[in-house]
């Protein structure tokens, strides 16, 4: 089946190693211009460091393509949402300013930002209702106001591949149910992985699952079952509340923690 499906990123042997211990080892995963996947995994078991590693900020052993089509001159064409944990939120910068940092490797580090860039910024953040907020310096926003400019950040450059790491950590029932609708939406246009905890949630979303403990095991479908989870060895625990049409699995034994929700 996926033959007929056009890759855009190809993983052979990708193996990162921290001190000389692999966070990743042996990756071998292809990713298609119309993949929505989630990415799954324990604590410590690699998910962010694959993240990185396709992103090309870890050095890495192996081999990682990506087709022509991700290409813009000698940019790739790929948004990244990282977590907020990751940003200085005492940085002096406007929630605008932040937006318009996602055209920087277009627009060079000291490149002027046009009005059709400030007015794509304003757009976007009407969409997620922090207008309002723009000249806002990100210091007295909230961790949510925060995730939804990133959000921003990451697609104002038109991206073929969104990549999500841990995209609702710090944002409120209500607009995560509107964050993953729009997600959805923006699945129809390029191709998106999430990186998750939300087990629940994030199955109930997303096309594929990648399992990520060391090794990375693809699962061409939405719906896990505890043996399958067993034979990737990805020591998850789903605990679903609500309606949401997903297994829910036993208590796991073996290292790796347990994710809820």
């Amino acid at each position: 089946m996926n033959e007929s499906r056009k890759k855009i990123i190809s993983l052979r042997d990708v193996s990162v190693r921290y001190d000389g211990d692999a966070a990743i080892e042996g990756v071998s995963l292809d990713i298609f211009e119309d993949d929505f996947l989630g990415v799954i995994g324990p604590n410590g078991g690699g998910k962010t460091t694959l993240i990185k590693a396709i992103l090309g900020a870890v050095p890495h052993s192996g081999e990682i393509e990506i087709d022509s089509s991700l290409r813009r001159g000698n940019h790739f064409k790929i948004g990244y949402m990282p977590q907020v944990s990751q940003f200085d939120m005492r940085f002096p910068i406007s929630i605008e300013e932040v937006v318009l940092s996602g055209l920087q490797t277009e627009r060079g580090f000291f490149g002027r930002y046009t009005s059709k860039d400030k007015a794509a910024a304003r757009q976007l953040l009407e969409q997620m209702g922090i207008a309002d907020l723009a000249k806002r310096p990100i210091g007295e926003v909230s961790g949510g106001q925060m995730q939804r400019a990133l959000l921003c950040r990451a697609i104002i450059s038109e991206p073929k591949l969104l990549i999500l790491d841990e995209p609702t950590n710090f944002v409120d029932n209500r607009f995560e149910h509107e964050f993953y609708a729009m997600v959805q939406q923006l699945s129809k246009q390029m191709a998106i992985v999430i990186v998750s905890h939300d087990l629940g949630t994030i199955t109930s979303v997303v096309k594929s699952i990648i399992c990520v403990n060391r090794h990375v095991h693809r699962h061409d479908s939405n719906i896990l079952t505890e043996e399958q989870l067993r034979n990737y060895d990805c020591p998850i625990q789903i605990v679903s509340h609500g309606h949401i049409p997903h297994t829910v699995l036993e208590h796991h034994t073996g290292d790796g923690c347990h994710n809820h929700r």
